[in-house]
């Protein structure tokens, strides 16, 4: 289980970007209002030049969350120390918010593929994962954020449904959990599941993170399946998970992720409006909710 330092307390539940190199310059001369920015870790490895530079200007602006996908937890790959290392340096450097990586494997036999890709939900997966969190807690001397993956196929050995599981590894390693609910929403729609009764799975007490980003759709072998890109505006569907969510859950830091096909700075900060305008909806409906029940 975790031990040694705290979690840093995080900011107060409002919207954040992903900061992208595209947008480093805008950034800084901008200094936008927004919640938090978030990285990806693996881009910021290195110990010196224009990444660090405008990283360290974005950190004394607000509050960061870094965000990693090459840890591979789920491979049966001996878990890399050297990109933990290097991790735990960047992490010691910038005192994050949170610090994330994907519940998925992404390597075998050393090598990595481009890709997150989904675990089989078994009780062996489980420990397996559970042993490689605390694992990465321990070395970081923090909690970290496990985040649901998009798929586009599933395991015919999977015991447990995708969020119980999530949830568990959470409850057993005393990790946070960072809810995407794009990622939620694509594999719904992908394997014909509940997303609303995957939310509800969810421990609201755990989740400490929402990211939501943009799909396309896809034609393949006569059958419609969405892809999740980071390339588009967050969709109309996913709004609607997204406020559904937070009436389950309560405010949580949400994340605007776009990746491709990227925007001006200023698209990136309207998604994150509209974010922090739909949370200020339900919160204003719950109030009225209580003052009913008064």
């Amino acid at each position: 289980m975790l031990s040694s330092a705290p979690t840093p307390q995080p900011p107060v539940p409002r919207a954040g970007i992903g900061l992208r190199a595209e947008h480093h310059v805008a950034f800084d001369r901008q200094r936008p209002d927004v919640g938090f920015v978030e990285v990806h870790a693996e881009n910021y490895f290195g110990r010196g030049g224009k990444p660090l530079h405008f990283l360290e200007r974005a950190r004394q602006h607000c509050a960061l969350s870094l965000h990693g996908v090459g840890l591979s937890l789920g491979s049966t790959d001996p878990l890399n120390e050297a990109h933990l290392d290097r991790l735990a340096e960047l992490v010691d450097r910038f005192d994050p918010a949170w610090v994330s990586e994907h519940l998925c494997w992404s390597s075998f036999g050393g090598v990595y593929a481009n890709d997150l890709l989904p675990l089989p939900y078994t009780e062996e997966a489980l420990v397996h994962v559970v042993a490689r969190i605390q694992r990465v807690q321990e070395r970081l001397r923090r909690e970290i954020l496990i985040e649901n993956v998009s798929s586009y196929m599933q395991y015919a050995a999977s015991q447990i449904p995708e969020a119980h599981f999530i949830a568990e590894a959470a409850r057993r390693s005393g990790c946070g959990i960072l809810l995407d609910v794009n990622n939620v929403y694509v594999s719904a729609r992908n394997h014909g599941f509940d997303a609303r009764a995957y939310l509800a799975a969810m421990p609201p007490a755990a989740v400490r993170e929402i990211h939501l980003a943009g799909f396309i759709t896809r034609e393949v072998d006569g059958a419609e399946i969405l892809l999740d890109t980071h390339s588009a505006p967050v969709a109309d569907a996913v709004w609607a998970l997204y406020r559904e969510a937070l009436r389950r859950l309560g405010p949580v830091p949400t994340l605007i992720e776009w990746d491709a096909d990227l925007p001006p700075l200023d698209g990136l900060l309207a998604e994150a409006r509209r974010a922090d305008a739909f949370a200020a909806s339900v919160e204003e409906e719950a109030d009225a909710l209580h003052r009913i029940a008064a």
